[in-house]
């Protein structure tokens, strides 16, 4: 019996030039299609044997490198879009923040360092303990000496608070 890879080489040779014309349609450039026709002769090289034989070759041919033209010609648009004039257009953003942004962000902070300064001291200790070392209400009620009640009532007073506090500012 002969090789199922075989057929699949035999049958991409004897329709090549009805494939390489298929091709220059779908990308408009021969150069283009012969470079894709050469992507599918490797594709189809290394397609192992299967059990299932193909019952179609030149339709299976035709449908790899319909599929190898498409993924070329997207790949082509999006290094269009990139290298197009040799300037970077306006979608191209810088990811650091703006000075701008960064000005206001030191506000907002400093604004949230005095909320922070302002509060009773076990309710600071109690949004210090949970937001930054993480700990649990119990541990935090443990170490302050109150009840975990007492510690939710804190943490919604800290809260509230320092809510109160970025609200004002973003008033100004």
């Amino acid at each position: 019996m002969e090789c199922m890879v075989s057929r699949l080489i035999a049958s991409f040779q004897e329709h090549y030039e009805q494939l390489l014309r298929f091709l220059t349609r779908r990308t408009g450039d021969v150069d283009r299609a012969a470079d894709v026709a050469q992507e599918t002769y490797f594709k189809l090289a290394a397609i192992e044997v299967e059990d299932q034989p193909i019952e179609n070759r030149q339709a299976y041919i035709y449908r790899v490198a319909g599929n190898l033209a498409i993924d070329m010609m997207r790949r082509e648009g999006r290094e269009t879009k990139w290298i197009a004039g040799g300037e970077p257009d306006e979608t191209v953003t810088d990811p650091s923040p703006s000075p701008e942004r960064i000005a206001i962000s030191r506000d907002r902070l400093r604004c949230f360092d005095e909320a922070l300064n302002t509060l009773p001291p076990k309710a600071r200790l109690a949004l210090l303990m949970f937001r930054v070392d993480g700990l649990s209400h119990a541990e935090i009620a443990e170490r302050l000496n109150v009840s975990k009640s007492m510690v939710a009532k804190y943490l919604a007073q800290a809260l509230r608070h320092c809510r109160d506090r970025l609200w004002e500012l973003d008033q100004k």
